[in-house]
């Protein structure tokens, strides 16, 4: 493709995600790509590229054009305050076979008072300079104080592609190797045992090392909340929350098989989309369970598990960094609506813990209403649970491939009663943990 049909290919692929504001910008990405099979790989990324960057620059660039941004102009304007000019930007809306139609008047005006600036300019409000809702700014600016700058500077970064070594294939190194072999250079992550990382997105998913279950995707944050559930072999293992089976995954790997994990949804899509995962990963100590209204499976087996992990609904603002989309669609409304379902969905599944068993009530938000203070109000609620301080909960070792094997652990990234992880800390996605013990 030249570079006018790259742009042009921008365009359209940003009228497609306007055209589906409830879907995912990823997924909608995936569909215009299947369908568009004569695009190669270096054209996609670049197309791709382009158009998250105007979404992770979305609101610095509707301030610059003043309302009405559509997608031509907002792919001209990341073009000109990169450092573009406004004679190259109209050459490549030529309106020439597969070039954005040429520059009408009055879009040429709003983009010259673009040409020869930059992205940032110290006339925006903070939060349209930091990429967050008007709403959502105070409750960040708590949450982090001076260092909130330095946070959403983070948040504002590509991701890179994390992957998590399937113990139940082989070992870390093995995996390592693997994609070595496929031409990618993957590193350790410094926290999680199992995890390897690559810089920028790369598709592992066509090669041997994913197809055969030797690797998973999934951020390191993740795999830390697994971790944190300390299941072992032998033990009773509720994923109340588990959607298409990510952390289930991670579980049954650190149990080797044995026992017992329980993957619950509300969503048979969501469940059934876990069955071709589980089978690539040579997990067989998990069944499923869909959670309907009036259900009498959670209390026909209450006090019955031994660790219970409910990893939650929530605005998924730790993952700006991976959906910047996400943060365009996100309304207070959504908070306040998520709240109350998340306090129901914590009193439903403690039921299941024995005592002595450990509920796991995890986010990847950033929010202290869906961390903090929820966890504050559980235990308010059921006094029956004592949190377990961070240093307590953080294992120490965790099961490795061979029997008796184990890996040991990097100490527990930070200190208190929870897990906090955000990007600019510790390189992860935002996420939240909170460890709580049944006593009574």
């Amino acid at each position: 493709m030249t570079p006018a049909g790259r742009n042009q290919a921008a365009i359209e692929l940003l009228e497609a995600v306007e055209d589906a504001p409830k879907r995912p910008a990823d997924a909608v990405a995936n569909d215009f790509f299947r369908s568009r099979r004569y695009i190669g790989s270096g054209d996609r990324r670049a197309v791709s590229d382009r158009v998250w960057q105007v979404l992770r620059a979305r609101r610095r660039l509707d301030w610059w054009l003043q309302g009405n941004a559509t997608p031509r102009l907002l792919v001209g304007a990341s073009l000109l305050l990169e450092g573009w000019t406004l004679s190259g930007l109209a050459q490549s809306y030529s309106g020439g076979r597969f070039a954005p139609e040429i520059l009408g008047r009055n879009e040429h005006a709003r983009l010259a008072r673009l040409e020869g600036h930059t992205l940032d300019h110290p006339a925006m409000p903070e939060p349209v300079r930091l990429e967050v809702p008007d709403w959502l700014h105070p409750r960040l600016a708590a949450r982090f104080g001076p260092a909130l700058a330095t946070e959403m500077a983070a948040m504002a970064e590509p991701a890179p592609l994390d992957l998590r070594a399937n113990l139940l294939k082989g070992t870390r190194e093995q995996a390592q190797a693997a994609l070595a072999a496929e031409g990618w250079q993957a590193e350790p992550t410094p926290l999680s045992p199992w995890g390897l990382r690559i810089a920028g997105r790369r598709p592992v998913t066509t090669g041997p090392a994913f197809q055969s279950g030797l690797v998973e995707i999934q951020d390191e944050g993740s795999q830390l909340i697994a971790l944190m559930v300390g299941a072992q072999p032998g033990m009773r293992v509720v994923d109340w929350c588990a959607g298409a089976g990510g952390k289930t995954l991670a579980l049954a790997a650190t149990m080797q098989n044995k026992g017992q994990v329980v993957a619950c949804d509300v969503s048979a899509p969501r469940l059934d989309g876990a069955v071709r995962r589980l089978r690539r990963a040579g997990v067989h100590n998990v069944e499923r369970h869909l959670v309907v209204a009036g259900d009498k499976w959670a209390k026909r087996r209450a006090g019955g598990f031994d660790r219970v992990l409910v990893d939650a609904p929530c605005t998924g603002t730790g993952t700006w960094r991976r959906n910047p989309d996400a943060r365009l669609r996100l309304r207070e409304a959504d908070l306040l609506e998520l709240l109350p379902k998340q306090a129901s969905i914590l009193d439903a599944a403690q039921a299941l813990v024995r005592i002595g068993g450990r509920l796991v009530y995890a986010t990847c938000s950033l929010l202290a209403e869906e961390n903090e203070g929820q966890v504050t109000d559980f235990l308010a609620r059921h006094p029956g649970f004592v949190p377990v301080p961070l240093a307590r909960a953080w294992p120490l070792d965790t099961p490795a491939p061979g029997a008796g094997d184990w890996l040991s652990l990097t100490p527990a990234p930070g200190a208190g009663d929870w897990l906090s992880l955000t990007p600019a800390r510790n390189r992860t996605d935002g996420f939240f943990a909170a460890v709580l013990e049944r006593v009574a």
